[in-house]
């Protein structure tokens, strides 16, 4: 028996790797946001830089393990089993949910999730040993509510201070210096550079370092007493170096954006590690007690009450762990994910709405449009005029590719660790991702980024985040209270097969999105190349490979679809049917998005090219569009046929649309071929291909003529669904025939348009 147990110690720890490489994956963007969405540095080096802080604060940190000891259960009133039960059953929740977040690209709150985690499993324990006892064990004596009370407070404190603060210092930021900030810069470098030092550092020695292994009582004790001084200091110091270095050529911004990179990165390995390992190191502390004092007892009468003693974490376990942080920060693919999810919501230029838009969103922006309409009326018009000219978007200084500029990255990093600096001293359990997240929501809408093209987007982008965050807490305790439940009553047996699902699912969900990131990939080259250029010639050239690419490669899915479908429906082949029907959806969606990047990569393009080219642009697009919807109308009728057991087609019918559905395959073969081999001399070459079409669709109709004049003829009505049917899957086949002629004048008139 005590062999299973060293054997699940053992994979605790295992479980700990998993968990620190899946939540250094999604709290990465607490720290590199900034620094990445600016482009201050390249990723390599932020990485390199970010790197240090997070095995710094790893090593350093005290290892204050003491709210997986005892910070929501009351160890003393649970057994040694009891406590392997809940510690097993966070780990295996935790890796799944975070997982399930990267996958996403949401970013969430390991803090959130553990709490809950930890509630969850305690609960299901607690209300069994209340049971147990006749209620003579209580909820009360047994959970420790404050905390989990204390971290749904830190969500809503976080949000609101966060998004608010974040608006108005950037406001002031913004107002002061432009978004030409280089001339403001030769006379304020030092009071902005020595403001934003000192609450970098402030930050670092209040929240990054305070509970450092290095940290005595009286080193925190004399740094608390003489705060003023030391913030003074530093101060008037970093203004004096700010502004030398300033003089000296040295980009300033650039400074304050790693620095801040680096303290963020710092704070959050000293304070988050827990969140990773606490809990298995919870276990190995229950296990050594267990083994050294409870043998004769038994597992399931030793109680723990050894675990209420402070934490006192090896070096060897912060070394280590620092060490694998390192490594997922350096190789996770689903890190980046989290982070393009936040660089894309606070651009400063249209991005990709990846969220979509909402109800709920639209009436926001309305909302606010309404309000802002108003504020516009009250406001003076020289006020109005001289804001106006502070916030000239045309002016801003970015980097090529950047989302935003260093200045509203600086303000990014110094509010945030202001903000976390001062919930620390006063007591106030703010969120690190709460905090960074909602910082940079705050500033990007200041900063004029959410226009009215966009805003709907970025609202119901930044509710699906926040959602995710009260989701996490909610799915946190359901799931492992659930687990929980299953490992107490299913006892080894249970551990080790819900273990084993764990671990599945983590690497077949690894497997899944490394395959979709590849893909992603290869389809995001040219639109990052589209939206980091300057030169609308340039984006126009790449746009029109894009366009016919994507038409390309639609075509290529309506021609293997329809010639699929139609072998399936005629052979009544249902499995068949729904497995290429199930692709349908993904495949409207894809198109919607790559259409969506095909809009926004139009707009950069010369004023009078998008002029010339939009007509045709969305008219090829939009007859793109209609191939797909064609197809779904046609498929789905036909599959609720197969489905229902209905008549088969009949022999006649389906001879009779045999040479047609062939001959509809080899036109979108040839309309294939001229868009992928266009050639702006080869005019001729489209209008015989338009003049084919035109005399299949008059067979079309032909067929649709004699299929009515059948259905007349008969008295029996029993084929009354599938002639039905058929006529439908004759209209949508002409109708598909009628896009392609749209589809190729477009495409010729549209790969005609010149650039400037």
């Amino acid at each position: 028996m005590e062999f299973l147990y060293i054997g699940i110690i053992i994979f605790l720890f295992c479980l700990a790797i998993s968990d620190i490489i899946v939540g250094v994956s999604n709290d990465a963007v607490n720290f590199l946001n900034s620094a990445v969405g600016s482009k201050t540095a390249k990723f390599r080096n932020l990485i390199i830089i970010a790197s240090i802080g997070v095995f710094l604060g790893a090593s350093l940190s005290n290892g204050m393990m003491d709210i997986a000891r005892h910070g929501i259960f009351q160890p003393q009133y649970f057994s040694f089993a009891e406590i392997v039960t809940i510690c097993l059953a966070v780990m295996v929740t935790d890796v799944i949910l975070l997982d399930a977040f990267n996958s996403r690209g949401l970013p969430t709150s390991t803090t959130v999730s553990l709490v809950f985690e930890l509630l969850g499993g305690t609960v299901a324990l607690a209300m069994i040993k209340n049971i147990q006892t006749d209620g003579a064990l209580t909820f009360a004596q047994m959970i420790n509510t404050d905390k989990a009370l204390s971290v749904i407070l830190g969500i809503f404190l976080s949000i609101a201070i966060a998004f608010v603060f974040g608006m108005v210092i950037q406001w002031i930021v913004r107002t002061i210096f432009t978004f030409n900030y280089k001339p403001r810069m030769k006379y304020l470098a030092g009071v902005f550079g020595g403001i934003a030092v000192t609450a970098i550092v402030y930050f670092l020695l209040i929240k990054g370092l305070k509970d450092s292994s290095f940290m005595t009582a009286e080193a925190n004790a004399w740094i608390k007493e003489h705060t003023g001084m030391l913030v003074l200091c530093l101060f008037l110091g970093s203004s004096v170096i700010m502004q030398i270095l300033h003089w000296c050529k040295v980009n300033i911004l650039k400074i304050i954006v790693l620095m801040g990179t680096l303290s963020l990165a710092m704070a959050f390995a000293g304070n988050d590690l827990v969140n990773f390992v606490g809990v298995p190191l919870a276990g190995f502390s229950a296990w050594q007690d267990y083994s050294a004092n409870g043998m004769g007892v038994g597992a399931d009468n030793y109680l723990m009450g050894s675990l209420l003693e402070p934490a006192h974490t090896p070096m060897i376990f912060l070394i280590l762990s620092g060490a694998t942080m390192v490594f997922a920060l350096a190789t996770s693919r689903k890190a980046r994910n989290v982070i393009n999810t936040e660089v894309n919501l606070t651009n400063q230029n249209e991005s990709e709405a990846s969220f979509g838009t909402s109800a709920t969103g639209r009436r926001l922006v309305q909302i606010a449009n309404s309000f802002a309409t108003w504020l516009e009326k009250v406001t003076p018009l020289r006020v109005r005029n001289w804001i106006d000219s502070r916030f000239n978007k045309d002016e801003a200084i970015l980097v090529k590719g950047a989302a935003f500029d260093q200045m509203r990255a600086a303000v990014n990093l110094v509010v945030s660790s202001l903000l976390i600096a001062l919930g620390t001293s006063l007591k106030l359990p703010l969120s690190t991702t709460f905090v960074t997240f909602t910082v940079a929501m705050g500033t990007s809408l200041m900063d004029r980024a959410w226009d009215r093209e966009s805003a709907v987007g970025r609202v119901t982008g930044m509710m699906s985040v926040m959602g995710g965050w009260l989701l996490t807490a909610v799915i946190a305790f359901a799931v492992c209270f659930a687990i929980a439940l299953v490992m107490h009553y299913g006892s080894f047996v249970a551990m080790i097969l819900l273990s084993i699902v764990a671990m599945v699912i983590i690497i077949r969900s690894n497997i899944k999105f490394n395959k979709k990131a590849h893909e992603k990939e290869k389809n995001k080259t040219v639109f990052d190349q589209m939206m980091s250029s300057n030169d609308p010639d340039e984006v126009w050239s790449l746009l029109k490979n894009q366009v016919k690419d994507s038409t390309v490669k639609e075509l290529d899915y309506v021609s293997n679809y329809y010639s699929n479908f139609i072998d399936c429906f005629v052979s009544e082949n249902l499995k068949c049917l729904r497995r290429h029907y199930s692709t349908m959806h993904a495949e409207i969606d894809g198109y919607k998005s790559v259409r969506r990047k095909e809009i926004l990569a139009l707009k950069r393009t010369d004023p009078t090219v998008s002029v010339q080219a939009s007509t045709w642009f969305h008219l090829e697009a939009n007859n793109t569009s209609q191939l797909l919807y064609s197809l779904k109308r046609m498929s789905e009728p036909c599959k609720e046929h197969l489905e229902n057991n209905f008549n088969p087609l009949p022999k006649d019918c389906a001879e009779e649309f045999a040479p047609a559905s062939e001959a509809f395959l080899v036109l979108l073969n040839k309309t294939r071929a001229y868009v992928d081999d266009f050639n702006p001399a080869a005019e001729q070459q489209s209008k015989e291909l338009i003049k084919d079409i035109s005399a299949y669709k008059k067979e079309v109709a032909v067929l649709r003529k004699n299929n009515l004049e059948r259905f007349n003829s008969e008295s029996d009505t029993s084929n009354f669904n599938i002639y039905i049917l058929y006529q439908t899957i004759l209209q949508e086949t002409q109708q598909m025939a009628d896009n392609l002629k749209h589809l190729i004048r477009a495409y010729t008139y549209l790969s005609t348009v010149k650039g400037k």
